[in-house]
């Protein structure tokens, strides 16, 4: 590779911008102090009115209407990319860029519709944006790191190079979606932030002072922005679920095996003691129930060998979404204000309020949730299992090209481990999924319904969106992967400085927990996002999804 990374770097982000049609481009983006929140009335701005209707219009709409002819896939689509176009030149949200592709497809897409007088599949005309994990045909995956342009995962010659697809994508195409743009990540993806030497720093477009999270940060930041109506990222710490809840979405986090993750590209490959997942975000909770409910039609495990054989359970969400069997069957819930190691934000704190009142006042107990082990222990085992090769995996992958980490990622330099130490943290791991599992089953006591807790109310992050360099603390998010639990984020409020004051009197339990609250300022954090996760056991997706809708309908209504 050449020595001169800058400039590829620089070639490289320069010839993504160039496939921008000099229509949609703009001229002059306002800086920060200018225009803080660049979503709604500023994007649309450089829209038609009938592109805002289209990307206004969720998931589920939009595949109403291009199955039934009401709109065509090829108008969905370009008005897709000029929104996702727009959307990049003002936060930096993406790696690549297909649009002509995209075109195409849907054009043939509307040929299909025109001569069979029926959809392609579940997804009919659907633009669907991918983390630059994806493998998809004619476009390059470098996943933020200069030494992997040109190559196909930082290796020549393989034959794979823009070839190559990984099964999700062939299965998004086999139902008719129009895949038309691949979303920014952090070079390794071990980061609550977005940030490469290829497109820089990936801003909050509802707020540019802080953060659109990581890894998955460009989906959040192209979705908060309207230029894409669902996307799939994905999680081994909280990447799929940090993003969206930094930009006010919905998103889930699967238990490994139950969405293919098969032929993508990644970081620390073969570390499988806590494994990546692969989910979608979006704008509503019904758009990850098509999408996830789509995929699962196509019948994965038959091309995934660690997808689980567990098609689309209807009846597993029916007590959720049914009111006469919510009746028979009440809810109840669990509530994490505090892990014991850092405080949330009070705009964090207040959303988490806000949720339990909501649920109490609709006649569902909420408990408190101490659990054991700790999260603490959770978060000791997660990086046991992060650091198995000492970061030779990501080492590797900066010395292609001689470019610097980010100061933001996560990992350090140190020997890899041996099989012993391994096998160990394994057992560490699956013991202390057990206790976890009784802990949970425990809460039957109670709960006053005979049962255990249909699921925890949890913030996502200690702060609404961290600060660019200042996510000081993961283990709110951590804790679910490894317990492999199923878990999703609603959104609930946004930052009010009059309202979410500093708290002037708080006593801090450690230094990471006054580190955290020290980067609160009510001013800087003004107008962001407030989202809060719920967390289910693992495999729950169908119930998650509908338990979703329904706590985010009443907190919206």
């Amino acid at each position: 590779m050449s020595n001169d990374w800058k400039k590829t770097a620089k070639d490289k982000a320069d010839s993504v911008n160039d496939l921008i049609p000099q229509e949609w481009r703009i001229k002059d983006v306002p800086s920060i102090e200018q225009q803080r929140d660049v979503t709604g009335p500023f994007i649309q701005q450089y829209l038609s009115k009938q592109e805002i209707e289209i990307t206004e219009t969720d998931a589920v709409g939009i595949v109403k209407k291009t199955s039934s002819g009401a709109w065509k896939a090829v108008d969905v689509a370009k008005a897709f990319c000029h929104r996702a176009a727009v959307a990049h030149q003002l936060v930096n949200c993406l790696h690549e860029i297909f649009f002509d592709a995209a075109i195409a497809d849907a054009e043939k897409a509307d040929a299909y519709f025109a001569e069979h007088k029926k959809a392609l599949g579940a997804l009919h005309g659907l633009p669907v944006s991918l983390k630059d994990q994806f493998h998809v045909k004619d476009v390059e995956t470098h996943m933020g790191y200069v030494g992997w342009i040109g190559t196909f995962e930082g290796k020549k010659g393989t034959n794979k190079e823009k070839v190559f697809e990984s099964e999700m994508v062939k299965e998004l195409r086999s139902l008719g979606a129009t895949l038309y743009c691949k979303t920014s990540v952090p070079h390794t993806l071990m980061c609550g932030e977005t940030i490469n030497n290829i497109i820089g720093y990936t801003q909050n477009p509802a707020n540019r002072n802080l953060s659109t999270g990581g890894s998955s940060g460009g989906e959040g930041a192209l979705i908060g922005l309207r230029g894409s109506p669902v996307g799939f990222g994905t999680d081994i710490g909280g990447s799929i679920r940090i993003p969206a809840a930094f930009n006010g979405l919905y998103g889930i986090r699967p238990s490994t095996g139950r969405l293919p993750y098969q032929g993508m590209a990644n970081s620390g490959d073969g570390q499988n003691s806590i494994l990546s997942v692969v989910g979608p975000l979006a704008t509503t909770p019904d758009a990850l129930s098509l999408v996830t409910q789509a995929l699962l039609s196509t019948e994965p495990w038959l091309h995934d060998p660690l997808v689980h054989e567990i098609p689309w359970r209807p009846s597993a969400a029916a007590s959720i979404s049914d009111p006469i069997q919510r009746l028979a069957n009440p809810l109840s819930f669990a509530v994490l204000r505090h892990d014991g190691t850092c405080a949330p934000h009070p705009p964090v704190a207040r959303a988490v309020d806000l949720v339990v009142k909501k649920l109490e006042s609709l006649g569902h107990k909420v408990i408190t949730w101490d659990p054991k082990p700790t999260h603490a222990r959770l978060m000791e085992i997660c990086a046991k299992c992060w650091d198995f090769d000492g970061g030779a995996d990501m080492r590797s992958a900066f010395a292609l090209s001689g470019e610097e980490p980010a100061p933001q990622i996560l990992g350090e330099e140190k020997p890899a481990v041996d099989a012993t130490y391994i096998a160990a943290a394994n057992v560490e791991k699956r013991e202390a999924q057990k206790e976890y599992m009784e802990y949970w089953n425990s809460t039957a006591e109670l709960t006053g319904t005979g049962r255990p807790v249909d699921a925890i109310i949890s913030p996502l992050a200690p702060f609404a969106a961290a600060r660019p360099n200042g996510y000081t603390y993961y283990t709110y998010s951590t804790f679910v992967n490894v317990l492999d639990y199923t878990s999703v984020v609603l959104p609930v409020t946004r930052v009010d400085k009059g309202v979410d004051k500093k708290d002037e009197g708080f006593k801090a339990v450690g230094e990471v927990d006054q580190k955290t609250q020290d980067l609160y300022d009510p001013e800087i954090y003004d107008g962001a996002h407030v989202s809060i996760q719920l967390v289910g056991r693992k495999l729950q997706e169908e119930k998650m999804l509908a338990l979703a809708k329904y706590v985010g309908e009443a907190i919206h209504s």
